[in-house]
């Protein structure tokens, strides 16, 4: 289910961009002005409006600290604000001075990329703000941007209709002639690599003006060029697509578009979800938050509207029969913590854990998210469960559960900088950086010498054990 949370009106023109962090909701508009707004209760930060573009702003998103906010506008700049005081930190001029249409951040903000009208995108080191280049990519202005789960691999969109992936010195990998023959509107990629055998993947949304939404897998094989394959080409919006948003783990994209409606997909099958329709001019932005069951959408009619997935009482307009998705139990980062859960969450994952002799002794004894975390050996036993092996099952499955919840909540450290995903067997590698030993191996073997993290070439290609790194992971596991 989905359900409206808020309806947010404080902008006096249509609205161009929603961008999420883990604390903060930004939006952007032709009024000139971004918003800033707690996730706690949707209110508006004291420093909010931010005013320093001289020209409607198309664009906005964070740093991955979370302690700046990029936006870029017609007047060719880049802000840099700083989310502590809402000051502008810097300010970036593209070198031509052309109008920017879309900015992206790499994932460990270390580049910044923007895409101007003149066909041209600016690549600047973000630590230090220094302009690495500046190149024309397109003969048509550049309208979509967004960069690999590493950060080393960038995909542009033209109005023309044109996809190409590009390296982080701007070298063409490859090109989608026509992904989209009446032009790309907005791109988005995935945060996670998938390892396939020998092959780095992730997946990667695109969407257009000529009402398609695509999702595509953008892949290297041992000694093999980069390829994009197109996974799906979903039609089932009846006007062009404005913008697109998929999670972090490339199983649900978002999209809105001149229809008014804003579609959830399930990207592995292909299939609807649900459809919103609460705005009343085009829907010309979409943002997920990277760690709620959140969407946020702006529209032509200045609003943004802040969506809840996973529970709610169906007051979306239309909702697709072809799959459900009952309660909390949602793929990727939508999953709730389990600390989130309400007792009836906690029954129903009971009965799809084949554990639904226990609903009556959980239901009498109110265990909601927060206790189902703390029951132990001991707790279990109180709770008058007679059999041996059925106590060790729940056990287990509790286990479980936390595991696959923790990627999410573990600290960056103790995440692979290729897949984003918890490591088991870290690695050093030469460039000083700990990576899954498996992502790192596949990275070099497709002929990557250079580092994921700095892009420097790696002087050696020996990997060492990181043990103090794979204890203090354990540890940290145990304390779950």
């Amino acid at each position: 289910m989905v359900s409206l949370v808020c309806t947010l009106g404080q902008h006096t023109d249509e609205l161009s961009c929603c961008a999420f962090s883990p604390a903060l909701l930004a939006t952007c508009s032709a009024d000139k002005t971004l918003r800033v707004y707690s996730t706690a209760e949707f209110t508006e930060l004291p420093f909010s409006p931010l005013s320093g573009h001289g020209y409607g702003v198309h664009c906005c998103c964070f740093s991955s600290c979370g302690r700046f906010l990029l936006s870029c506008s017609t007047d060719g700049s880049i802000i840099v604000w700083r989310l502590d005081t809402g000051e502008a930190a810097e300010v970036l001029q593209h070198p031509g001075r052309s109008p920017l249409r879309v900015c992206a951040l790499a994932p460990v903000s270390s580049l910044l990329l923007a895409g101007a009208c003149d066909g041209t995108v600016a690549l600047w080191d973000f630590s230090c703000k220094t302009l690495r280049r500046c190149s024309t990519v397109s003969d048509a202005s550049v309208v979509a941007c967004c960069f690999s789960p590493c950060g080393q691999l960038f995909v542009t969109g033209c109005s023309r209709g044109d996809l190409k992936l590009w390296d982080a010195n701007i070298s063409l990998l490859h090109a989608e002639r026509d992904a989209h023959d009446m032009g790309v509107t907005c791109c988005s990629a995935a945060a996670r690599f998938r390892v396939v055998g020998c092959c780095l993947e992730f997946r990667m949304a695109s969407c257009g003006q000529d009402s398609q939404l695509k999702i595509w897998i953008v892949s290297q094989r041992e000694g093999a060029a980069f390829a994009m394959k197109l996974l799906h080409t979903l039609t089932t919006h009846l006007a062009p697509v404005l913008s697109c948003a998929l999670s972090s783990d490339g199983d649900l994209v978002v999209s809105g578009s001149v229809d008014k409606s804003i579609l959830i997909h399930d990207v592995n099958q292909g299939t609807l979800l649900h459809t919103l329709k609460q705005h009343n001019r085009y829907v010309t932005a979409v943002a997920l938050s990277p760690n709620k069951p959140w969407i946020a959408t702006g529209s032509m009619d200045r609003t943004v509207k802040v969506w809840r997935i996973g529970e709610g009482d169906g007051t979306t307009a239309a909702e697709s029969s072809q799959t459900a998705c009952q309660g909390r139990k949602l793929p990727g980062h939508f999953r709730l913590l389990v600390a989130d859960w309400s007792e009836e969450d906690v029954q129903t994952w009971l009965h799809e854990e084949g554990l639904g002799e226990l609903v009556g002794v959980f239901k009498a004894n109110n265990i909601d998210g927060p206790e189902l975390g703390h029951l132990s050996k001991e707790t279990v036993a109180e709770l008058g469960i007679e059999s041996v092996g059925l106590r060790g099952r729940l056990l287990r499955k509790i286990q479980a559960l936390k595991a696959e919840h923790s990627d999410s909540e573990a600290p960056d450290e103790f995440l692979c900088p290729i897949t984003r995903e918890l490591m088991k067997d870290p690695v050093i590698a030469a460039d000083g950086y700990s990576y899954e030993r498996e992502s790192i191996e596949s990275w070099i073997r497709g002929k990557n010498r250079t580092s994921p993290m700095t892009n420097l070439l790696l002087q050696t290609t020996l990997l060492t054990p990181n043990r103090s790194l794979k204890m203090a992971i354990a540890r940290w596991q145990s304390s779950l």
